[in-house]
């Protein structure tokens, strides 16, 4: 099963990108969190910042091998995502590692109806690494 968690792109340069998912009730995913308060789970507010570095670092899906997260820092959650609010997914570029990886800076931020643009809630934010996947040779069998 694949959730997709970018609906929109509204803007991206080379090093930050900005994108939107609109939650509905319909999604698979909040029929058990919670039962009579669904809300987005954290996990979810982490894998659309994945899903946007992915496409902030591989725009045309060109790349030989996909983009993976390695590891999450300093994530916070603060605002509960209910169905009917959007979301919009901030990430930025902020380092090139020796080993391949590239360090970003991901905010996820609480668009609900007649929200104020310039002070939209933080529901999630937190600095991620990704990485180009690992392809698996096959292992020589020995006779």
């Amino acid at each position: 099963m694949h959730f997709n968690l970018v609906d929109r792109i509204l803007e991206r340069t080379d090093s930050h990108i900005v994108t939107l998912k609109h939650i509905s009730s319909a999604e698979e995913y909040l029929q058990d969190h919670f039962p009579g308060f669904p809300v987005l789970p954290g996990v979810m507010m982490l894998e659309s910042m994945t899903q946007a570095a992915r496409q902030l670092l591989d725009p045309d899906d060109a790349a030989e091998t996909p983009w993976v997260l390695t590891q999450a820092k300093a994530l916070k959650y603060g605002s509960f995502v209910r169905p009917g609010a959007t979301i919009r997914v901030t990430i930025t570029h902020h380092k090139d590692n020796d080993d391949g990886s590239i360090d970003l800076k991901g905010d996820v931020r609480l668009i609900e109806p007649d929200a104020d643009l310039e002070q939209l809630p933080v529901a999630c934010s937190g600095r991620i690494t990704m990485r180009p996947a690992c392809v698996s040779t096959p292992v020589a069998s020995g006779a």
